[in-house]
């Protein structure tokens, strides 16, 4: 059997309907066909399916779609507006922070969630803020930097 679903995902409503068993992850992926939000290990220790759920950073793998029902989501899709990027998504790439970007929708969402909190983080505030997040190309020293690069270019 089938609940009625409400979501606000990137400042958009959608009224769905879902199973009780199903995450959020699953439902942004395959019901709203938004793709950056990835599958990675399905318990929560890798940090690929990280969205910003009412202003905090989640796993969307492990919260049940009802779970976030009526709640602000906010995806990797939704960081760009009218086609320019965000100041982080700019500085992943100017500091070459991104190799096979498998991860790194789940560690801008969390710098993302970081700098929204904290606009100014010294680099151990920024390597505790992506905790949960794991690379396995990059060694995270360029994506540390990203993230410092991007609060100040916020900040200015």
């Amino acid at each position: 059997m089938k609940y009625p679903l409400k979501l606000h995902v990137n400042q958009r409503t959608y009224n769905l309907e879902v199973y009780p068993s199903q995450n959020l992850r699953d439902v942004l992926r395959e019901e709203l066909g938004l793709t950056g939000t990835k599958e990675g290990c399905s318990t929560g220790n890798c940090g690929a399916c990280t969205v910003i759920m009412n202003g905090m950073s989640v796993k969307s793998c492990l919260i049940l779609a009802l779970q976030a029902d009526g709640k602000e989501i906010l995806t990797v899709e939704g960081l760009s507006t009218n086609g320019q990027l965000h100041p982080l998504q700019e500085s992943f790439i100017d500091k070459q922070a991104v190799q096979c970007g498998y991860c790194t929708p789940g560690m801008l969402m969390s710098a993302k969630a970081l700098l929204d909190q904290n606009p100014n983080p010294t680099e151990e505030e920024v390597r505790d803020g992506l905790h949960g997040n794991i690379c396995r190309c990059t060694g995270y020293v360029k994506i540390v930097e990203a993230v410092l690069d991007a609060a100040e270019k916020i900040g200015q």
